[in-house]
């Protein structure tokens, strides 16, 4: 069989004219690259100014006492003890919450819904317009909710993860049905011919075969939500949280807001606090898509 690259090679191209240059030697197409490269090399360098700032501002305070301290009035016996539980908290329920629903919703979307049905079709547009929402609308449709139901105190574990669950529900539904997608349509083809129904070539074909995708993007979607606090803020999530959270209905506080609540406070030792949980947060962001990263290349399928 004569693969296209044959094919592209074996086709006749057009000779340049006498003293005629190349396309991509031209003042538009080499003035663009030269942009490119530039902005990419600002944008590299703002974020490695940011990193050695924050490294610097933080590094002194950057130790036990900051894992296993709670806040406090005085930023020499502060710590982010709260904060981190909070974190921990609110993305492993966001993660049960979301990764079930999404990957469902993505399976439907791309193995079973009529793709030419307008419901379908609206559906589809609607999920790639949500993905890319302000944040801050989705706490708002979680307050609203959440008042609907008659929840009174709002800033509670299960009430902050539904908020980041709506933020992250069309990331992860979109890299899913990517994932899905990649499966080449012989796999579904063979299972089908050996007797197997839709649902079971599904179930144990085409999903076994995307789950490197799919935990690649549910990764960088969480990784996202861990970094929020703007919906959360808007439910009310405490500043100042001098307990543990030890449940779906229990108050909390995150690395984002408490990282907003110590830049705030005039001494310089909060800011150096600040700093310094910044820094959990960026290794923690790191070890997120790092293990993103790692799975995808560990463990992709080369069709």
């Amino acid at each position: 069989m004569i693969s296209l690259q044959d094919s592209l090679a074996g086709a006749p191209t057009m000779p340049l004219k006498t003293g005629e240059t190349p396309r991509e030697r031209r003042p538009a197409p080499m003035i663009f690259l030269v942009v490119l490269w530039l902005s990419l090399l600002i944008a590299i360098l703002s974020l490695l100014t940011l990193i050695v700032n924050i490294v610097l501002e933080g590094g002194s305070r950057f130790g036990l006492p900051l894992f296993t301290e709670y806040p406090a009035s005085s930023p020499d016996r502060a710590g982010a003890r709260p904060a981190i539980l909070g974190s921990i908290w609110v993305i492993g329920v966001t993660a049960v919450l979301t990764i079930p629903v999404g990957v469902a919703a993505a399976v439907h979307l791309e193995e079973f819904a009529d793709k030419k049905h307008w419901f379908n079709r609206v559906i589809e547009l609607n999920v790639q317009n949500l993905a890319a929402v302000p944040s801050i609308i989705y706490g708002l449709l979680a307050l609203a909710f959440l008042a609907l139901i008659g929840v009174r105190d709002k800033n509670i574990v299960i009430g902050g993860a539904l908020a980041l669950s709506l933020l992250i529900l069309p990331v992860i539904i979109i890299a899913t049905r990517e994932a899905i997608r990649a499966v080449p349509s012989e796999i579904r083809d063979g299972s089908l011919a050996l007797g197997a129904t839709r649902w079971q070539t599904t179930w144990r074909q085409v999903l076994p075969a995307s789950v490197p995708g799919i935990a690649t993007g549910s990764i960088i979607a969480l990784s996202r939500a861990l970094g929020e606090a703007a919906p959360l803020l808007l439910l009310g999530a405490l500043v100042f949280v001098s307990f543990d959270p030890n449940g779906l209905l229990s108050g909390f506080t995150t690395l984002p807001i408490q990282i907003f609540n110590w830049t705030g406070r005039p001494q310089e030792g909060f800011h150096e606090l600040a700093a310094a949980a910044s820094i959990i947060l960026l290794g923690l962001l790191l070890l997120m898509n790092g293990l993103a990263i790692y799975i995808r290349n560990r463990y992709q399928k080369r069709w």
